[in-house]
């Protein structure tokens, strides 16, 4: 009997062990699955167990960057060529050309302008030539009508001891003579203010084509476009083409369209984004520990330098809400390009 004892307890103490075993396996693949399941969600949801610590995704940027916008040369230039394009992605300095427009039209423009000075020059001589003959032609007049003037009036002066008859015909020719002279001479002040006035019409034609073939020859220079500042060259891309391909030699930009952006290196922000539930847990100049994904162990210190004031949806496919926040690296390091991964962990 005390054997028979012994063994049950024995069988008994093994289905325990055996039965503590089984739940501690259940417990242990439960939390298996519960770590891998933590493990695949993104890191932007990524939570320690009391809330206090947010980490958070994010894309570096530079806080200075500047567009490269082509400008309307002139007011028929409003869409240029491109013949000289720099590589996507070099550093540039500023200064530096970076891309160079065709030309070719406004040469074009500036030999058909000179040509047409050239036209209107001679239209300016001839009118002088042509007006001071009329104006010598037109004092001559003057002087002949004067002096059919004077003798009249001196015939009509004579005529006192003639009949009542004579006098009148020389009274008549002498106002006739009064008339042909005041007459020549409005004609002369007219002609003199219509003279003045087509000189300065044609002067005005001539000075108008020389600006505008000086304009012209000044936007030449303006065809090569300069980095504004110094970074990476970034070509912008080209919506026009059907591919949404970046712009490449040989394509027309219009006026106002942006050709390309040059960030600068020197200090980088990044771009992320907290979800609704923890808005109130972030401020400004709140520090920030940042990671890129390339090197997950070194820290960059940074510190939030704006919230968005909107509420936004995370993504189309997602309804979680999220604000934008922007997160600026205090110190400057050249590992940080625009375009990296990081992570952001909200002290």
């Amino acid at each position: 009997k005390r054997n028979g004892r012994k063994e049950n307890r024995k069988r008994g103490d093994i289905m325990k062990r055996s039965q503590l075993y089984s739940l501690f396996s259940v417990v242990l693949v439960a939390a298996l699955l519960f770590s891998c399941k933590r493990s695949s969600e993104s890191e932007s949801e990524r939570r320690t167990s009391d809330g206090s610590v947010i980490v958070e995704t994010g894309e570096l940027a530079a806080v200075n960057s500047r567009s490269v916008v082509v400008s309307r040369y002139g007011r028929q230039w409003y869409q240029m060529k491109i013949v000289g394009l720099l590589n996507h992605g070099e550093i540039v300095k500023k200064g530096d050309s970076i891309a160079q427009l065709d030309p070719a039209d406004i040469n074009k423009y500036i030999l058909e302008s000179e040509s047409n000075l050239e036209t209107q020059l001679a239209v300016l001589e001839k009118l002088y030539v042509e007006q001071e003959n009329k104006k010598q032609e037109s004092e001559s007049k003057i002087r002949n009508e004067s002096a059919a003037f004077d003798l009249k009036k001196i015939e009509w002066e004579a005529s006192r001891f003639e009949s009542e008859r004579l006098r009148k015909i020389k009274q008549l020719e002498y106002e006739q003579a009064v008339i042909n002279l005041e007459k020549e001479k409005k004609i002369y002040e007219l002609n003199k203010a219509i003279n003045t006035s087509e000189l300065k019409i044609q002067e005005i034609r001539v000075e108008q084509i020389k600006k505008e073939v000086e304009n012209a020859k000044n936007l030449i220079p303006l065809l090569t476009l300069r980095a504004p500042v110094s970074g990476v060259f970034q070509i912008a891309t080209n919506w026009q083409n059907s591919n949404r391909n970046i712009y490449k030699i040989g394509d027309n930009i219009y006026a106002g369209n942006n050709l390309a952006i040059v960030p600068e290196l020197e200090f980088m922000k990044v771009n992320t984004q907290v979800n609704e539930t923890d808005f109130l847990k972030v401020a400004l100049n709140q520090k920030v520990a940042v990671r890129l994904d390339a090197m997950p162990k070194v820290v960059f210190e940074g510190e939030i330098v704006y919230i968005g004031k909107l509420c936004r949806l995370k993504d189309q496919k997602s309804r979680q809400k999220v604000f934008d926040v922007e997160v600026k690296i205090i110190k400057p390091d050249e590992r940080l390009k625009p375009g990296m991964t990081v992570s952001c962990e909200f002290l």
